[in-house]
């Protein structure tokens, strides 16, 4: 290691070669005692937002003021969302944007464990920028419990009815809807549904094709198949009394990216000062975890995730209007990322093959399609990135009009930089067809994990669901809940939980009163070679993970391929 004194280190011209890697050694162990306290006195901060988060009922994490509108629990068909309308952006005033003739925006944010706000969670968002191109925005969230008996038929009408009630709001002016990951492939359902109609729809990191993928980039599509199928979500539901606990699939997410859980961490121990607001404000979001009902989740599981019935079109919805994506009449924005390993561009993508078969069926149906591809940036950050919200969202909105007017067909949506960093990027259209998508629909193998599926949660159904479910009480529920390993692992560091924790902010404050923290640690060659080591052990879990999944694979090809 080079110890010696570095040119551009403000303290290097005091300092003789000799003393310097004392000097550095000294700096650097202070800084990183300081570093540690700040980093934990962090979490002790997300463990107390999370209790307090809770304590209130978990409301949505809106950046926007906003009022109620609809409340589907009032409904026919009962279900936890709820219709809002947004008011007011702060102290930005985005709201004095807004056209009245301009189309009203839907944004639908997904519900896979959190709750709703990702949409919203800032200025620079998907509601910020709708805003800021003159629409009113509405916007759909979602309660922390669902209603006893609720469905997916349920949630699919419920959207359906909350499209009505905005374009009636609005002189019949068909509003555009945002759907989000699961709120995308929900949106899907519902104008598919009965011929529901929006003026366009635009499905942002939204699974249409649920076998489809590439080895090592899309593994959640093989947990059906390694864990048995739908019968473990079955088993959590009955264990939950009737509800299955979102923690379970955001513990699967953080599985699917370890390296990212490293780096999340770690960021927050090398720059304490600079991450903590970041990294609290997208904890609160992150840690939030909502429930969904046990028929809610069977039928997600059976329908979309291991039948991939959706793109077959046969799923009915309540048992009186099949959703048919060819019936779709709303022009459609697909958004996807080739960083996205949830829903990589073959799930968002590859069911236009199977539902049209060629570009002249979809030509023929009157449809038209555009689709907006990232090169890197991850599922999350579809939803969530600033940037992202400041090019593609926003470009997506101000060209909905040229969209909405192109001919029926396939097109490429391509974004060239603004002249302006205030103005929205200019956009291109080009032709695709769809023979020319590099997507394999509907793998043989995943064909055999439905067929196991329905056995095995058939066997579990009869033989052991209904012990369960006398297991499963009210209290065993709550137990489980509190001891989820989600739940624990961030709350251990709450005061509420380990007192000896109310010393930390004492001593990260008495730590920079005393000057420990380093402002000038960049130049430190100790930091430089901890820095390089928290990369080494990135890369490595990184390697792990390539290795993991390819094992995966193999395993699951092993058991159900040809």
């Amino acid at each position: 290691m080079n110890t010696r004194p570095i040119d551009n280190d403000p303290l290097a011209p005091a300092l003789t070669p000799a003393a310097w890697p004392l000097v550095a050694w000294t700096r650097y162990t202070a800084d990183a005692w300081w570093r540690g306290i700040a980093a934990m006195d962090t979490l002790r901060q997300r463990a107390d937002n999370m209790l307090d988060h809770e304590a209130a009922g978990m409301p949505p994490l809106l950046h926007f003021d906003a009022e109620p509108v609809a409340n589907a629990r009032d409904f026919a068909s009962p279900c936890n969302y709820r219709l809002l309308r947004i008011t007011r952006c702060g102290t930005d005033r985005l709201e004095r944007h807004v056209r009245r003739d301009s189309a009203p925006v839907i944004v639908v944010d997904p519900r896979a464990g959190h709750g709703p706000g990702i949409g919203g969670f800032r200025r620079d968002s998907e509601v910020g920028m709708a805003l800021l191109e003159g629409h009113p925005v509405y916007f759909v969230v979602f309660d922390p419990e669902p209603v006893a008996g609720q469905t997916m038929g349920s949630v699919v009408e419920a959207l359906a009815r909350f499209i009505d009630i905005v374009a009636e709001r609005h002189r019949a002016r068909a509003p555009i809807i945002y759907g989000n990951c699961q709120g995308g492939w929900a949106v899907a359902l519902a104008l598919s549904h009965c011929n529901r109609e929006a003026g366009l729809a635009v499905l942002n990191g939204s699974p249409l094709s649920y076998w489809a993928g590439e080895a090592d980039v899309n593994p959640m599509r093989l947990m059906g198949g390694l864990v048995g199928g739908v019968w473990p979500a079955h088993l959590a539901a009955d264990l939950g009394h009737g509800h299955f606990d979102g923690a379970w699939l955001v513990q699967n997410f953080e599985a699917l990216r370890p390296e990212g859980v490293w780096k999340k961490y770690d960021q927050v121990f090398a720059e304490p000062q600079h991450e903590k607001a970041r990294f609290l404000e997208f904890e609160r979001w992150w840690n939030g975890f909502y429930k969904l009902g046990r028929e809610e989740i069977l039928s997600i599981i059976r329908d979309l995730f291991i039948g991939n019935r959706v793109e077959q079109g046969v799923v009915v919805v309540d048992g009186h209007c099949r959703a048919d994506l060819s019936q779709i009449r709303t022009p459609l924005v697909i958004f996807c990322s080739y960083g996205d390993n949830i829903t990589p561009p073959s799930q968002a993508l590859a069911w236009l093959k199977t539902v049209f078969g060629s570009t002249e069926g979809l030509v023929g149906a009157g449809q038209r399609v555009v689709y907006l591809l990232h090169e890197h940036v991850g599922h999350l950050g579809i939803f969530v990135s600033a940037d992202v919200a400041r090019r593609e969202h926003r470009a997506i909105l101000h060209h909905a009009s040229v969209i909405q007017a192109l001919p029926p067909g396939l097109y490429e949506m391509k974004l060239e930089s603004a002249a302006r960093t205030e103005d929205a990027d200019r956009a291109t259209f080009e032709p695709r067809r769809i023979e020319d998508l590099p997507f394999e629909p509907r793998p043989a193998a995943f064909e055999r994990v439905a067929e196991v599926s329905r056995q095995l949660d058939a066997l579990y159904t009869q033989w052991l669901s209904p012990f369960v479910q006398q297991l499963g009480s009210p209290a065993t529920a709550r137990w489980l809940e509190a001891w989820h390993p989600m739940r624990t692992s961030r709350l251990m560091w709450s005061e509420r939980v380990a007192p000896a924790a109310a010393l930390f902010p004492i001593l990260a404050w008495a730590g920079q009163t005393l000057g420990l923290s380093d402002e000038e640690r960049a130049f430190n060659p100790w930091y430089r070679a901890e820095r390089s080591a928290a990369d080494g052990i990135g890369k490595y879990i990184e390697s792990w993970r390539h290795l993991r999944d390819r094992i995966a694979e193999m395993a699951f090809q092993s058991l159900y391929g040809t």
